[in-house]
């Protein structure tokens, strides 16, 4: 269906992003214009802090304010971006929501547990970063990046070990699936449980084996060898 000629495509991406930027961004009516927006973001990208800073500081643009392209807060897409610099200006910022969530259901602490932004994720944390979700939590991000000391971080913040993502899947699954020999090492060490299975009743072994990860399956099959209790026979 087309679009009437004084409802361009144009029109209506502009409404939606001042929309955007009011709702989520500097505040007042009118504060973020769609320029404001493009500079500020670019900005994000480029890490650099002092036009993010100025631009928040002067209430053109809000420490929660959404990127209209990819939909991510500032906060989430310097963590992407490896803009450390202007991470630092929007968690300092006492106004900046650390839950807030990118289109996929991304959040910084999850961003930072995949990016093995160990400062980032430290930082995050000490402000009241939550660790443990309903569905994805940094926990399986951290297991999919194969970041064996984000994991023990997370692990020492009350990460739940057994944490179900969508279709069941554990971090130890995620691990076992991504090739992470080590990260799936730790998970066992720490007491992640083997014998879950997922939603197509495969479990961490055998989501390995199918991942063409013979090592990792045999490993965790051993791993819960010497967990199972020997079988006593039949009495005599």
């Amino acid at each position: 269906m087309s679009i009437p000629g004084f409802f361009s495509s144009q029109f209506i991406r502009n409404i939606c992003c001042v929309a955007i930027a009011v709702t989520l961004g500097a505040g007042p009516a009118g504060a973020a214009t769609i320029a404001q927006l493009t500079t500020f973001f670019r900005s994000v990208k480029l890490n650099d802090a002092g036009t993010v800073s100025t631009m928040i500081a002067g209430g053109m643009v809000g420490p929660n304010a959404i990127d209209p392209i990819g939909g991510e807060s500032g906060l989430i897409l310097a963590l992407r971006e490896g803009s450390s610099g202007v991470f630092d200006v929007l968690l300092a910022h006492p106004s900046t929501k650390l839950e807030l969530k990118a289109p996929n259901g991304n959040t910084a602490l999850m961003m930072a547990s995949f990016k093995h932004n160990v400062p980032a994720v430290k930082a995050l944390l000490a402000k009241g970063a939550i660790v443990n979700r309903p569905g994805w939590t940094a926990l399986h991000f951290a297991a999919a990046a194969g970041d064996d000391e984000i994991t023990r971080i997370l692990l020492d913040h009350s990460a739940y070990i057994d944490a179900e993502a969508p279709a069941k899947f554990t971090p130890l699954m995620i691990a076992a699936r991504e090739g992470h020999e080590s990260t799936v090492g730790l998970l066992l060490d720490e007491g992640a449980d083997a014998s879950l299975k997922n939603s197509e009743s495969l479990t961490a072994a055998q989501i390995a084996q199918r991942a063409d990860k013979p090592r990792i399956a045999a490993a965790i099959a051993t791993h819960l060898a010497r967990r199972s209790p020997p079988n006593p026979g039949p009495n005599r």
